[in-house]
């Protein structure tokens, strides 16, 4: 056989396995948000912005928009996409004597056909030197950005749904990766199946310094109700304002345990602030209720026991 003929060859059969490489089916596009219904800045029409982020989905191959009549039999795992734009601004960076456009987006990943339903969260950011100080440069500057932010979420969106089909051995190998989002997605969906293995490794994320990261950790250890991480909320508590060490509290209490249930009671009793008092009080009185409903005399006698 002729080297040519054998390049093309092997070109076709790999193309071939690309496009068997299965789509992630998506029955609903919807925006949101005053950033996007009326936004001078931009100049753009939701309509605009929608089918702009339309034909990137389109063009990472990796989504099948079923709203265009495309296998309905699919619609049962199919997911919908809400994108919201949180900002859109020009800004003025340290050292630089330019301004930067910046868009940000958040991408709202919902799965109802799942038992239970399965909702993640991507998002991007988008920046752009602006070259001109007219409006048209501005306004040019500003649409690159948001280009830029809707393909970052696209990126993301595709990686994190990947990682919810494959399985824990994957996933553990996965949150080895040298791909920071590889990484959190793999945690993600980890946390979300509560192996064990997710504890450990989102306890260490509570030293991280970004905010963002740190809630996540918390909100994924309380939905994991994991027990172990309960001592390092507690030390999560020092020296954090009020706001943040409502949301502490309330992921004891959600976790539960002897260990939590003992420190709602403290906190309760005795912290410097009311607000915090109130809310492990809060978060005292629910984790009470739930042990309530779930003790064997409250679910009656007439029962089957097995």
């Amino acid at each position: 056989m002729k080297p040519g003929l054998l390049i093309v060859l092997v070109a076709l059969s790999l193309g071939a396995c690309r496009s068997r490489e299965p789509s992630i089916p998506v029955e609903h596009l919807t925006l949101k948000g005053a950033t996007v219904e009326d936004n001078g800045l931009l100049g753009w029409a939701p309509s605009d912005v929608q089918g702009l982020f339309t034909d990137l989905l389109r063009q990472s191959r990796r989504f099948e928009l079923l709203e265009e009549g495309k296998e309905k039999g699919r619609r049962e795992e199919a997911w919908s996409l809400t994108l919201e734009l949180p900002f859109t601004r020009e800004a003025l960076k340290d050292g630089s004597a330019f301004t930067f456009a910046e868009v940000g987006a958040t991408l709202v990943l919902e799965r109802r056909g799942a038992d239970p339903v399965q909702r993640y969260q991507v998002v991007g950011l988008g920046e752009v030197r602006v070259e001109g100080k007219d409006a048209e440069a501005r306004r040019k500057a500003l649409r690159e950005a948001l280009q830029r932010a809707l393909a970052q979420v696209t990126d993301a969106a595709s990686l994190q749904l990947a990682a919810v089909d494959r399985p824990d051995a994957a996933l553990l190998q996965d949150v080895q990766s040298q791909d920071e989002r590889v990484r959190e997605f793999a945690l993600r969906v980890l946390a979300e199946r509560r192996h064990p293995a997710a504890a450990p490794l989102l306890i260490r994320q509570l030293q991280e310094e970004d905010a963002q990261q740190v809630r996540q950790a918390i909100g994924a250890l309380a939905e994991m109700k994991a027990r172990a991480a309960v001592p390092a909320l507690i030390d999560l508590m020092k020296d954090r304002e009020i706001g943040f060490a409502q949301e502490v509290v309330y992921a004891i209490g959600e976790i539960g345990g002897t260990e939590a249930e003992a420190y709602l009671f403290t906190v309760a009793q005795g912290h410097d602030q009311p607000d915090v008092q109130a809310a492990a009080q809060q978060a005292l009185d629910t984790l009470n209720a739930s042990r309530k409903l779930t003790a064997p005399e409250a679910r009656g006698t007439d029962r089957a026991e097995h």
